[in-house]
């Protein structure tokens, strides 16, 4: 029996229980897009409560503190630093030196994501218990059915299971959203890298990231995205921007995997 297309959230951890579905006939690109959008909000401000046994999370938001309110341009100067970089290695709780290295990479699209406040999709949060989960206890559960399009990512949560794999089943069902958000919303992500002069093969030098980020405070994203999409489409191009100069915009899916290889192995 084939598996009719869908989209399916489904969590519950505590006080956190959301449960949202797209079924068969919901499934058009415009509303996958939205849902897209919502749940990438949804597991985002869920992230840190995760990460707190491999890093001072606390710290880390008191550090984003620090520059509240900042414009990009220095938001991105104080997130480059190498000050900063300093004050997350003293916010990780690992000993081992390669170990450390992927966990301040993991800090930093944390911090990142506390400090740009424009990182969000204009969404509200996936809302809860709108479906029957298809498990009752704790977990994370997403998948996904449209077309060639199959993914499922979910972490079923007992005594055992350490926080950062949560957080790295939640990095994952957000680097899917991002990455698949474009095609469904629209939005033309290689006309606006190009508007933006940006060629992601190449290293930015230091000294080209203020033009780079007046580029992206004077760009006109309409052109590149239907009007519905276009408020969607100015986080994907600040996510590119931010990509395009070594910052990631988020919770980073890579280092979050290596680290739960090598650590728990």
């Amino acid at each position: 029996m084939s598996v009719p297309d869908h989209v399916v959230f489904t969590a519950r951890d505590g006080e956190w229980f959301v449960a949202k579905a797209l079924e068969a006939g919901d499934m058009g690109n415009e509303n996958v897009a939205h849902f897209l959008a919502a749940l990438s909000n949804t597991v985002s401000s869920r992230m840190a409560g995760y990460l707190g046994e491999v890093m001072d999370v606390e710290g880390l938001m008191e550090l984003a503190k620090e520059v509240e309110g900042c414009d990009l341009g220095d938001c991105v100067a104080f997130l480059k630093s190498p000050k900063t970089s300093r004050k997350l290695g003293s916010l990780i709780h690992e000993k081992d030196k390669k170990l450390r290295k992927l966990l301040v990479d993991v800090a930093r699209g944390l911090l990142v994501w506390e400090v740009i406040e424009d990182l969000s999709y204009p969404e509200r949060e996936l809302p809860g218990r709108e479906v029957k989960p298809r498990f009752e206890g704790r977990h994370v559960d997403f998948t996904a059915k449209h077309g060639r399009w199959i993914v499922v990512k979910r972490v079923l949560i007992d005594e055992k299971t350490k926080g950062v794999d949560v957080a790295y089943v939640l990095a994952g069902i957000n680097d899917t959203a991002v990455n698949k958000l474009p095609a469904y919303a629209g939005i033309d992500m290689e006309g606006i890298e190009g508007k933006l002069g940006i060629n992601m093969k190449k290293k930015v030098r230091k000294s080209e990231i203020p033009a780079l980020v007046e580029a992206y405070l004077s760009l006109d994203v309409s052109e590149f995205a239907p009007e519905e999409f276009v408020p969607h489409a100015k986080v994907q191009a600040l996510r590119l921007l931010l990509e395009s100069i070594g910052l990631p915009p988020g919770v980073p899916v890579k280092p979050l995997k290596k680290y739960v290889e090598k650590a728990f192995t």
